[in-house]
């Protein structure tokens, strides 16, 4: 059916004024319009898009809520990074967080934003030539979930960015969160609905943006705050973060309209602390304040660490605390065998979440409090930090308490507890691979995606595996045949046959995966990565003595001891000896003996600062490094060389102080090509 020119340009002009209206009322929340006449407009909309299929846009209004329900959610790689913010939870530490931004780009004060760190779930817009194309979820930063359709019912987050001069691809970052008269609403509804209610706010956003319906998610009162950009693909945009927030309303997303302009540290503080005030009238949950340098560039210099900007920091509210009874003390046995005791508690409300279960660290830190099952106890909660027992209320305590005598066995298996450290304050399972609550959490590990990524074997399927016997460590994984696994609950023919090919697919991996998929105590993915890095292959790790493993940056005594005695055990190498004969495998390189006497720079301890030209700083490490030198990251006395870049830091002038040998980087490249020649 032709469409006429007039309905579709009255569509588009509909369009038009219901997504300006929308912004006016869930952006700006001022709106130019009554509901009423907002709603004859879209029902004039929804009439013409029936009569007229051609009509319907995917930035229409009428599309909201219009997809079908999704079976699972898709992937999604976030082209550029979504970093997670360093915390500070006191003053001095941001003091020294702003030193050290002075420091590296040598000024006497930095301007900085300040604004709510809002309590909700980061989010990722990606818009293509004005038009919402994607949402995604921030995942672990570098892998997401793709939740479009569910953030296309959000009515703050516009489907078509409002004007015409914004960069054909932008992707913006914020924050999806639920108000507070909103939460008690939801839950409300879900009780009259004999439905679970949310825990808090945050828990509720989270929930509602991973439904698989989206007309569930649509439902809810959601808003999202935007405060930083992705990919984008413009040759012009704003020189500061101040100016984005702005530039972000100009094209319709909602930004948080108390972000701030401050100069200094001080003016950090003293906005930190009117929002602490402020905190408990907002109509939102916020836990903290972000603080951001303002210059684009500088960001851009300042650059990362890890996981996190250098250029920003989250500095949390106080930790919160409320008073409760303890129920039980009850041990739980972790991954690594690890033996915590945790407090059962009588539910109480405290820092936005109901706490029933508190940590107890050890078995000194229980004598330290001298708790007992029915005393009063504080608790404190602190950002997303596990709750612990702060103190014991002794005046409040019953007669009838008696003193908690830690296990002697395994609640699990009963095999012997050890104790390791000083006064054995570390108390493990001695059952390893045996005890049952090991090898379930030892499977879910190793079959996580930073590990070995097999897809489909989730917690339940691994509940079953072990409980019915077919698996007795991870290498049994490797021999589960369909037939075998098409017998467990909820899995059908098609499905054990997708988690068989998922299995033999994980079998090609990486050195560093497999490292960290082994769930050897204390050793994550950074240090799993520095060991293959280092050593090239499993034998040489395996081979390394304690000393050999400690001469590695970043690896101390503890983490060498972990290491060393993991692969000691016979039943280790068993496993691992199994898991090769069944086809896991890796490329592997030649051990590099870095550390051998016989390289140039063996015993020479050397720092880098600063840009160097000819090389990323990385590069210049692992060069080093290869010559047997310990690279590290600060200056002491007994430091060899500072090779200074441009730009250089506080290491330079303390390097002077210190009297250190400085190379510039014009000598650093002689030295490096004397000693790398044949």
């Amino acid at each position: 059916m032709t469409v006429p020119t007039r309905a579709r340009q009255r569509a588009a002009d509909l369009r038009a004024q219901l997504n300006q209206h929308n912004y006016h009322y869930y952006v700006l929340d001022d709106p130019i319009v009554s509901d009423t006449e907002y709603d004859r407009l879209l029902r004039e909309l929804q009439n013409l898009e029936a009569s007229y299929k051609e009509l319907v846009t995917a930035d229409s209004p009428t599309q909201r809520v219009g997809a079908e329900p999704l079976s699972y959610f898709k992937e999604v790689k976030h082209k550029v990074p979504m970093l997670s913010l360093s915390n500070a939870f006191d003053e001095n530490e941001v003091i020294t967080f702003d030193r050290r931004i002075r420091e590296r780009i040598d000024v006497d004060v930095v301007e900085y934003v300040a604004e709510p760190k809002v309590d909700g779930l980061a989010i990722s817009l990606l818009y293509e030539r004005g038009v919402l194309v994607r949402g995604a979820t921030r995942g672990d930063g570098m892998t997401g979930e793709d939740v479009t359709q569910n953030v296309k019912t959000i009515r703050s987050i516009p489907l078509r960015l409002l004007g015409n001069r914004h960069p054909r691809l932008i992707e913006v970052r914020g924050e999806v969160f639920m108000t507070h008269q909103g939460f008690i609403a939801l839950n409300k509804r879900q009780s009259s609905a004999g439905l679970k209610e949310f825990v808090n706010p945050r828990n509720a956003a989270a929930g509602s943006l991973r439904q698989l319906d989206p007309k569930l998610t649509a439902e809810r009162p959601l808003r999202m705050f935007c405060y930083a950009l992705g990919d984008v693909d413009a040759r012009h945009l704003p020189e500061s973060q101040f100016e984005l927030l702005q530039q972000l309303s100009v094209w319709g997303l909602a930004v948080s309209p108390l972000a701030q302009l401050v100069k200094g540290v001080e003016q950090c503080l003293a906005y930190y602390r009117k929002m602490v005030a402020q905190r408990t009238s907002l109509a939102y949950p916020i836990d903290g304040i972000v603080y951001k340098v303002n210059s684009l560039s500088l960001q851009k210099s300042l650059g990362a660490v890890s996981r996190a900007p250098r250029w920003a920091l989250a500095h949390k509210f106080p930790a919160q605390e409320e008073t409760t009874v303890v129920k039980a003390i009850e041990v739980q046995v972790g991954r690594t065998g690890a033996i915590t005791p945790v407090a059962r508690l009588e539910p109480v409300f405290v820092g936005g979440v109901t706490v029933s279960n508190a940590t107890l660290h050890n078995r000194a830190e229980i004598e330290r409090l001298d708790l007992r099952v029915g005393d009063t106890v504080v608790v404190r909660r602190a950002g997303d930090v596990i709750p612990e027992v702060v103190t014991v209320v002794k005046k409040r305590r019953p007669r009838t308490t008696k003193r908690f005598k830690f296990p002697i066995r395994c609640p699990v298996c009963h095999s012997d507890i050890v104790y390791e450290g000083g006064e054995g304050i570390i108390a493990r399972c001695s059952g390893g691979l045996y005890c049952s609550a090991q090898r379930k959490e030892h499977l879910k590990h190793f079959a996580s995606r930073k590990a070995m990524d097999i897809d489909g074997l989730g917690d339940k399927i691994i509940d079953q595996l072990v409980e019915v016997g077919m698996v007795q460590d991870i290498a049994d994984l490797y021999s589960l045949t369909v037939t075998q696994l098409a017998g467990l609950d909820r899995l059908a023919d098609k499905s054990a046959q997708n988690l068989v090919d998922a299995l033999e697919r994980s079998k090609q991996t990486t050195l560093r995966r497999f490292l960290f998929a082994l769930g050897i105590s204390q050793v994550g993915e950074t240090t799993a990565g520095q060991l293959a890095d280092h050593y090239g292959s499993l034998e040489s790790i395996m081979n390394a003595t304690e000393d050999d493993l400690q001469s590695l940056t970043d690896i101390g005594p503890i983490v060498a001891t972990n290491i060393f005695t993991f692969f000691c055990q016979s039943h280790n190498k068993q496993v691992i000896s199994k898991l090769r004969r069944r086809g896991v495998k890796w490329p592997e390189t030649e051990p590099i003996q870095r550390n051998s006497s016989k390289l140039p720079l063996s015993g020479k301890t050397i720092v880098l600062t600063g840009t160097l030209d000819a090389m990323a700083r990385n590069e210049a490490k692992t060069r080093l490094q290869d010559l047997g030198a310990k690279v590290t990251g600060s200056v002491s006395s007994n430091t060899d060389y500072v090779i200074v870049g441009a730009e250089p830091g506080s290491k330079a002038t303390k390097a002077e102080q210190l009297g250190v040998e400085m190379l510039d980087e014009k000598q650093f490249m002689k030295l490096l090509a004397k000693l790398e020649s044949p």
